[in-house]
């Protein structure tokens, strides 16, 4: 059994050595403090490593099919009432919404930015004795009413507004004067519009679209459908120079947030000045998927944008006035996967710091006591002499 001991202990690769032979120097002592210093600070931050997440970047080819984009906007037009203010969404597969109403909330706004209640609706209403009818005349006591559609249907009645500009809008044609409209005279659209001016509007909500390029817009009057391209009737008693555009984009995301995500039109702010017409900003959609160090995967998307401002002229048909948004998808998908450093990893790396440190500074203090020695030997050698 001794001898078992015996041939153990010739294996050891850490000889002791006798206090009596330790030479403890100055220089010795700063070289250990400053190694331990950094060894700690090296510590600290390896131990931050390993407590938060990594997060690896990887760009690979969009394969996905049939999916649809969730669009969540809020902007404010701080002087453009919620009366005229329509929203309309249209894409490259002519699939289209005009006067999105649903899942969308309008927000009355003085022109301080504080909220105003309400009115209700059919405010200013004026009363229409005797309304026209689908045949050309009055509406008689002992007669069903069944409103005229103003020669865009000869066989659908209109019986409020919205009717009318719906028979219109099937038709291509421009409600040039709804002020004429006995149902739009009823509803009181005109007269609400004279009520809240001065006003702004807060619109929020948000729009699920197909997942191709299209885009969606903000703009005064009501949409029609004309030859793929989205047109607004021109309100007729109202001129169109009397409508300002300005804006903020309090925020517009392409899907839900994830962590890191920067949405870069949240906050930026348009005043209209003398030129008027389309506010354009073209954006750039990078579908993006995000997988936590739990595996859990949030699908979104992040975007890049440019803007420009296309003034109207008389000529211009397609040039109207309005906030456009414009997007296109990018083919390139990207994954961002959170990692989380193993315990062996953080532990290889710490002993890598230590022995590092450790060396090193054995290294410099071996020069550094050898250079000391060297130079007071020939010190003591020139004073000999």
């Amino acid at each position: 059994m001794e001898s078992l001991m015996n041939k153990i202990r010739k294996l050891d690769a850490y000889p002791k050595i006798s206090e009596d032979f330790y030479n403890r120097t100055l220089s010795g002592g700063f070289i250990t403090i400053a190694s331990s210093i950094i060894m700690l600070l090296l510590f600290i931050s390896e131990l931050r490593l390993y407590v938060h997440t990594a997060t690896e970047t990887k760009l690979i080819v969009d394969t996905s099919r049939g999916e649809h984009l969730r669009i969540n906007f809020d902007v404010t037009f701080p002087a453009l009432p919620c009366s005229v203010l329509s929203l309309h969404a249209m894409d490259i597969s002519g699939e289209q919404h005009l006067d999105v109403k649903h899942d969308i909330v309008k927000k009355r706004i003085d022109y301080l930015g504080n909220v105003i209640d309400s009115s209700p609706d059919g405010i200013g209403s004026s009363v229409i004795e005797r309304p026209l009818q689908k045949h050309g005349g009055r509406l008689k006591q002992n007669e069903t009413y069944c409103g005229s559609c103003y020669g865009a249907s000869d066989e659908d009645c209109c019986n409020s507004c919205q009717d009318v500009r719906e028979a219109y809008r099937s038709k291509g044609w421009a409600l040039s004067h709804p002020d004429l409209i006995d149902q739009c005279k009823r509803e009181g659209f005109f007269q609400r519009v004279k009520n809240e001016e001065g006003e702004g509007c807060n619109i929020y909500g948000f729009l699920e679209v197909n997942k191709v390029a299209g885009n969606f817009h903000f703009a005064p009057g009501k949409g029609f459908q004309l030859s793929y391209f989205q047109i607004h009737n021109p309100l007729a008693s109202f001129q169109w120079d009397t409508f300002n555009i300005s804006h903020r984009i309090n925020r517009l995301t392409f899907g839900d947030d994830f962590p890191g995500v920067v949405n870069p039109l949240d906050g930026v702010q348009w005043s209209q000045g003398t030129l008027s017409g389309m506010f354009q900003y073209f954006i750039k959609v990078v579908p993006t998927v995000y997988k936590d160090v739990n595996g859990k995967a949030i699908k979104s998307n992040q975007f890049s944008v440019t803007q420009h401002l296309r003034g109207i002229d008389g000529e211009s048909f397609q040039a109207l006035h309005g906030v456009f948004f414009f997007y296109d998808l990018s083919p390139i998908k990207v994954t961002f996967t959170e990692e989380q450093i193993s315990f062996f990893h953080f532990l290889t790396n710490v002993c890598a710091i230590v022995g590092g440190v450790f060396t090193i500074s054995g290294i410099l203090d071996s020069i550094i006591y050898h250079g000391q020695k060297a130079i007071k030997k020939k010190m003591a050698l020139g004073k000999f002499i």
